[in-house]
């Protein structure tokens, strides 16, 4: 990744972000936080991760010449301009790899949100790709894991789950290293507006029918009847379904309704990322909880401390320039 060190701060003309964006994404995300985020790799690692999105959705936005880039690219970017980070540059690699191994450790919360019917869950597509998941993602530091929920869901989908969220009603499970919750959201009504808060991030939202999401196993990946790619959601239909059969919806099923799964909102439909698209789906997408289990590959980052004196001495040199 050494081959992305850049010392001019004139606009690149490869299309990569100029030393003087590096710098003040530098001080904005690493250098003006507390402390304690400043005391690992990991935390350091998903503050580089916050400046990357921040780059990604508003400074590649309001800047044609610039280049989308990957977390990697960004990350070699930053710990080669930052001058508090250019000492870790040669274990650059190692630190990448480990954070990559950390992040799925780090436990998970989302929604499986039904329709008025329980014939209906609400899915959502990632920008890259084309795999369908429950809208979900991963805890921040302290943070509970139903407000971890209605955070998520709000963020993908644009939907507050806040009043209709039961505590004791989830399911969970862990794959791997990974514990994922996912809270059950039932009676929601079908015409209810959603639209991602976030940008890049979800493509698509759907209501899909649940008798065509069964696959024919139980894998993380998967397809439903229909074909449609799933990501991490036939793990949990076999335990969602006795869900269903023990409570009773608010609607009876209606027969008349579209046998296949619909759209509500689509990115390519939606300039402004806040109207809502109805659609039938043609079949053929931190700071974070920092204390998962503490183990696996690169433990010794993890006790890695910031030189503070350099810090200071990087921040005056800012400041007097």
């Amino acid at each position: 990744m050494s081959g992305l060190n850049r010392s001019s701060s004139a606009p690149s003309k490869n299309g990569l972000p100029p030393k003087e964006l590096i710098d003040d994404l530098c001080s904005r995300f690493i250098l003006n936080v507390p402390k304690e985020d400043q005391q690992s790799f990991e935390r350091i690692l998903f503050l580089v991760e916050c400046a990357h999105w921040f780059y990604e959705d508003n400074t590649v936005d309001n800047n044609p010449s610039l280049k989308s880039i990957t977390l990697k690219e960004f990350t070699s970017l930053m710990f080669n301009n930052c001058d508090v980070l250019k000492p870790y540059v040669p274990h650059i690699d190692d630190i990448f790899k480990d954070f990559t191994s950390y992040k799925v450790r780090v436990p998970v919360t989302g929604a499986i949100i039904l329709d008025e019917t329980f014939e209906r869950c609400l899915l959502v597509k990632g920008w890259k790709g084309s795999s369908w998941s429950f809208p979900r993602g991963k805890k921040n530091k302290d943070e509970e894991d139903h407000s971890c929920a209605v955070r998520e869901v709000l963020e993908e989908t644009g939907f507050d789950v806040s009043k209709f969220l039961q505590k004791e009603q989830y399911l969970e499970m862990t794959f791997g290293q990974q514990r994922v919750r996912l809270y059950i959201i039932a009676g929601v009504k079908e015409d209810a507006s959603f639209a991602p808060q976030t940008k890049k991030e979800i493509s698509e939202i759907a209501w899909q029918r649940l008798d065509e999401l069964q696959p024919a196993t139980n894998e993380i990946i998967s397809r439903g009847m229909t074909g449609l790619k799933l990501y991490m959601v036939s793990p949990f239909l076999s335990s969602l379904r006795s869900w269903i059969s023990a409570h009773q919806p608010p609607v009876a099923p209606r027969f008349d309704k579209p046998s296949r799964g619909l759209s509500v909102w689509n990115a390519k439909n939606s300039s402004t990322g806040s109207s809502s698209v109805l659609a039938e789906i043609q079949l053929n997408k931190p700071a974070v909880d920092a204390r998962p289990q503490d183990t696996g590959p690169g433990k010794s980052f993890r006790n890695f401390r910031f030189d503070t004196a350099s810090i200071y001495r990087a921040m005056e040199a800012g400041f007097s320039s």
